[in-house]
């Protein structure tokens, strides 16, 4: 039977990436629903070459712009607008699958919408674990929804974990970290970083946001957050590795001393290909590990000294209430300004220090209460980035 899947965040790197794997396999996979923020131009690029059934924007503006387009174009495709039509979309009864690859916390509400349907969810929209936790794997749990990760890490654990999960004979993850481009930089290095040089991942094809915080190692921090949650772990059990080459995903130590590492090159179609098919195989279209021509495989210890997003991010894990959401508004703003050009990039973890300092981060026990406490802390960080020019 094909699989009708929906993309949330289809003209994102993970999205596109996702679009490709599903016209690899049109017997397996058909395009049902496609969704973007603003940018139009790729989306009706995408909905013309899938045949998608509906899309939605974000922007009103810019879906009446598509809307034009597909009409001229001949397409049936069915366009929508505004954040209530994301939700309905991922929430719609035909649709089988849904790719949450919305970046940052504009994803949570369409993601909670596909898992409160029971949907097979494909995680790559991390921060809708950051920001929402435990509420967020409740109504997993309550509503009997699907959960598979698509960041390449926790894939990667989640290969190597036994079939019930992390039982008694799991010591601890590992997850690993390629360090980012600025790696063996110096502090007076670091200062002099620019939003241009931020966005050239060595190993990594992502977008300018996962880019910067890849940098910064705050990705590897909403990820630490993450799998917490994802895979029921208390912090001490996560141990974050520096593997600069970028081939081994991550890893799992077993009480016995064995590591189970789950290998390949560095290309998010192999996450997204085994979430589409799992639990069977299919071809990504990424390149074949070759170890003949491996030049060593290195691992150390991140720097938190140089590198403290992912300091703050433990801490604001072990803290507990709202503090996970304090911090990804915090680093949104702050990577925001600095592609803007409104902040340097040591500003990125001060502010985000800051916000965490300031703001209040009680437990919430609803979405909306996560949402407001998301909304103030933008509002500090915006006044925290003010404060410091440029």
């Amino acid at each position: 039977m094909t699989q009708q899947i929906t993309v949330l965040g289809a003209t994102g790197s993970i999205g596109q990436q996702a679009l490709d794997v599903v016209a690899r396999h049109p017997d397996r996979y058909r395009i049902f629903a496609l969704t973007a923020a603003t940018r139009w131009q790729r989306l009706a690029e995408q909905c013309l070459a899938s045949g998608a059934r509906y899309a939605a924007m974000t922007d009103p503006a810019a879906a009446e712009l598509l809307r034009n387009h597909l009409q001229a174009a001949g397409s049936d495709t069915e366009v929508l607008a505004g954040e209530e039509a994301l939700m309905a979309l991922a929430a719609h009864e035909q649709a089988d699958t849904v790719v949450a690859a919305i970046v940052g916390a504009a994803g949570v509400r369409p993601t909670l919408a596909a898992v409160e349907k029971g949907k097979r969810v494909l995680l790559a929209n991390k921060e809708a674990l950051v920001v929402t936790g435990s509420l967020f794997m409740d109504a997993v749990k309550r509503h009997g929804a699907t959960l598979l990760p698509l960041d390449s890490e926790h894939n990667a654990i989640f290969q190597c974990l036994p079939e019930g999960g992390v039982d008694g004979g799991v010591e601890r993850l590992l997850l690993t970290a390629s360090g980012g481009p600025f790696r063996t930089f110096t502090s007076q290095q670091l200062a002099q970083v620019t939003p241009a040089m931020a966005v050239k991942h060595p190993n990594w094809d992502m977008g300018p946001k996962i880019s910067v915080d890849s940098a910064t190692l705050m990705n590897k921090g909403l990820e630490f957050i993450e799998a917490c949650w994802l895979f029921d772990v208390a912090p001490e059990q996560i141990e974050v590795v520096v593997h600069p080459q970028s081939v081994v995903h991550s890893m799992v130590a077993y009480r016995d001393g064995s590591v189970l590492a789950q290998m390949g090159t560095p290309d998010m179609r192999t996450p997204i290909a085994c979430g589409l098919s799992w639990p069977e195989r299919v071809e990504s279209g990424a390149q074949r590990l070759d170890f003949t021509r491996l030049a060593g495989l290195d691992f150390e210890a991140p720097d938190t000294a140089r590198f403290p997003c992912l300091s703050l991010a433990r801490a604001a894990m072990e803290s507990g209430g709202t503090a996970t959401a304090v911090l990804n508004a915090a680093n949104e703003e702050a990577v925001a300004a600095f592609l803007a050009g409104k902040l340097d990039f040591m500003g990125i973890p001060a502010v985000v220090e800051q916000a965490l300092e300031r703001q209040a981060a009680p437990v919430c026990g609803d979405v909306d209460a996560v949402m407001e406490i998301d909304r103030q802390a933008r509002g500090l960080a915006g006044r925290l980035i003010e404060e410091r020019g440029c």
